[in-house]
């Protein structure tokens, strides 16, 4: 075990299998001691048709956690054994009933001790261990299906690249780079249109001299993202959240998020009350994004873009 000390817990993967195969591999062994024609990765199958009720495959699967396909599989290959036997349902005949063989039933009485002394083994296992493995598992099985061990090192990976994105306000330097984010990002969705060339050739007349403000994302001290906040001239809403992109490169990185935190920050030491946003509904990441950062949609405005056909809003409290 010495190469999992040195690995830790990134080998869980590795370690766990290795386990299962140990255990898989005792499995096997006892199915002999019992005489009992049985293979490991039977017995889920196995133990629900025991009861004695035809069930579908469907049925099976959904009550062990297995795939139709794994389940299918599995059936042949005890039907080979000639352990279980399909039928066509009486009801609706293109369905399969699966059901315990005359064989595959009088496993049924002769694993019944195997079971009472497996159990016993398995409890004193626990009794000589300080954690228990089986609530163990049943903790980890509950945890991961909240939130999988892919999403949480996922955030994790988002977390520690946000530490290398610093946010910082726009300056003539970066003026091209606001230009060419907001472009590459438009041209793939959509296509420039008027307003697009006013905001981005003219970022200074357009949105600073306005009272607006910009914010570039610099990931490792490069331009990676853009986003600006534009004074409205309008009895509902203070300011507007525009021209946020990301460079296709350090997207996955947190960076729309620490740019839309930033502005709504940006907003609220300007006194703002109200931030409103228009985007499509063709963009889900950043329609959650939005959401996350607070906004709710409200009635449609007129739009001075073609691709608009969702409009947003925040209220700062």
């Amino acid at each position: 075990m010495d190469f999992f000390n040195k690995t830790g817990k990134m080998a869980i993967g590795s370690r766990l299998r290795m386990l299962t195969e140990m255990i898989t591999e005792d499995a096997a062994k006892i199915y002999k001691l019992y005489d009992i024609d049985m293979q490991p990765k039977w017995f889920p199958v196995f133990y629900v048709l025991s009861a004695g009720e035809a069930k579908t495959i469907t049925d099976v699967a959904k009550e062990i956690g297995h795939s139709h396909p794994s389940v299918s599989k599995i059936i042949r290959e005890m039907a080979k054994h000639d352990l279980v036997t399909e039928q066509k349902d009486k009801t609706d005949g293109r369905r399969n009933m699966v059901s315990l063989s005359t064989k595959g039933l009088s496993i049924t009485q002769k694993i019944e001790d195997q079971y009472t002394d497996v159990n016993q083994a398995i409890e004193q296992l626990i009794a000589q261990t300080r954690n228990d493995l089986w609530k163990a598992i049943e903790e980890w099985e509950f945890l991961l299906e909240q939130k999988s061990l892919f999403n949480r090192v996922r955030d994790q990976n988002k977390e520690r690249e946000s530490l290398k994105v610093k946010i910082v306000d726009y300056t003539a330097d970066y003026k091209q780079a606001f230009r060419d984010l907001n472009e590459e990002w438009i041209s793939k969705w959509f296509k420039m249109e008027g307003a697009d060339y006013k905001a981005l050739d003219n970022p200074e007349s357009y949105i600073l001299n306005r009272g607006g403000h910009i914010l570039v994302a610099l990931y490792n001290n490069k331009p990676a993202g853009v986003c600006a906040l534009i004074k409205m001239d309008d009895p509902d809403y203070d300011y507007e959240m525009a021209k946020m992109a990301v460079s296709p490169t350090v997207q996955g990185k947190n960076i729309g998020f620490l740019l839309g935190n930033a502005i709504v920050e940006k907003a609220k030491s300007l006194g703002a009350k109200t931030i409103y946003l228009e985007s499509n509904t063709i963009l889900k990441p950043a329609i959650n994004l939005y959401h996350k950062l607070g906004f709710n949609k409200v009635a449609a405005r007129t739009s001075p873009y073609e691709r608009s056909n969702i409009q947003m809003e925040l209220i700062i409290k």
